[in-house]
């Protein structure tokens, strides 16, 4: 089946497979979706007493990750108790048939904001499939990136936004400090080699690089390493909040070590209404163990009362 939808003046191009995969898990069904020539994967997982025409949850995870990694395949299984329905995507970064973590090995093309792209790729299949309401959430990075895509798609229909320990963007000099700290390098010559090459027409020039993202002694196109290190305010997610036009859920592990600031920087801008803040106590980043059935039920709650 081909859909065409038009996002972000890009032509989407999407050509749909439902993935004929064995799942040992009741309600779950594999898709393989075709986004401007790459395939990717996603899991839709339904409760056994609902479906996703009743409305879905799209899940997006953090940086270099997958669908199937614990915290989604254990918060889509909690949310399917819930009676919620979840589809979970893994982000191609570029790859066709993307899975598991992003191998390091493998030269580094995408960008930070491709994400987007996907992001309303899977919400055009869903809708034209029958889906009902469309809520999205993002976990850590992928907080930031359906928090980018719901405040310049205001038109895209979708019901309500979760941000699960969302990235954020501290104060200026971070970046340089994480990265010297991690990959014992100066981040501002090789930024400044990267806008060079740019603008002189040479962004997919690739270069070798000390570290990228979570990656030692990489190799990253120049537009590659501005999209995730150089200045972009959009990718610092509380300022984006004001900017989404549907009710949004903040929630944090008062133990996350990751992303400390969410709490302190969403805080100011929780009303209670539009922008609601949650805080997990002593869970970390990943909300492992017990904290995602504590995720799950502030999620279910929260989308069942907008139903």
């Amino acid at each position: 089946m081909g859909i065409i939808r038009q996002t972000s003046a890009l032509l989407l191009t999407v050509l749909l497979t439902l993935a004929s995969l064995q799942s040992s898990e009741a309600g779950q069904r594999g898709i393989e979706l075709e986004i401007n020539g790459t395939v990717a994967f996603g899991d839709l997982v339904e409760p056994d007493d609902g479906s996703f025409k009743q409305g879905v949850l799209v899940i997006t995870h953090g940086t270099l990750a997958h669908k199937d990694m614990e915290l989604v395949e254990a918060l889509q299984s909690a949310l399917a108790e819930r009676g919620v329905a979840s589809l979970a995507h893994t982000l191609s970064l570029g790859v066709a048939r993307r899975d598991g973590m992003y191998d390091c090995a493998t030269p580094h093309r995408h960008r930070h904001e491709d994400a987007v792209l996907e992001i309303g790729a899977w919400i055009a299949w869903l809708k034209a499939n029958g889906a009902g309401p469309v809520s999205l959430l993002g976990h850590s990075r992928g907080g930031n990136q359906v928090a980018w895509y719901a405040a310049e798609h205001a038109d895209s229909g979708i019901d309500r936004l979760v941000l699960l320990a969302p990235m954020t963007r501290g104060p200026e000099g971070n970046a340089a400090t994480r990265y010297q700290n991690r990959f014992k390098a100066d981040l501002g010559p090789i930024l400044s080699k990267a806008k060079a090459l740019l603008a002189h027409g040479k962004g997919r020039t690739m270069m070798e690089l000390p570290g990228f993202l979570h990656c030692p002694n990489s190799k990253a196109s120049a537009e590659s390493f501005i999209s995730y290190y150089g200045d972009e305010p959009r990718r610092d997610t509380p300022s984006l909040l004001t900017k989404v036009g549907v009710p949004v859920l903040v929630i944090a592990g008062s133990a996350d070590t990751v992303v400390p600031d969410v709490v302190e920087r969403v805080r100011p801008l929780a009303d209670g209404k539009k922008i609601q803040l949650q805080v997990i106590e002593d869970a970390g980043h990943l909300f492992l163990d017990f904290f995602i059935e504590d995720a799950a039920d502030l999620i279910a709650e929260y989308l069942k009362a907008g139903g």
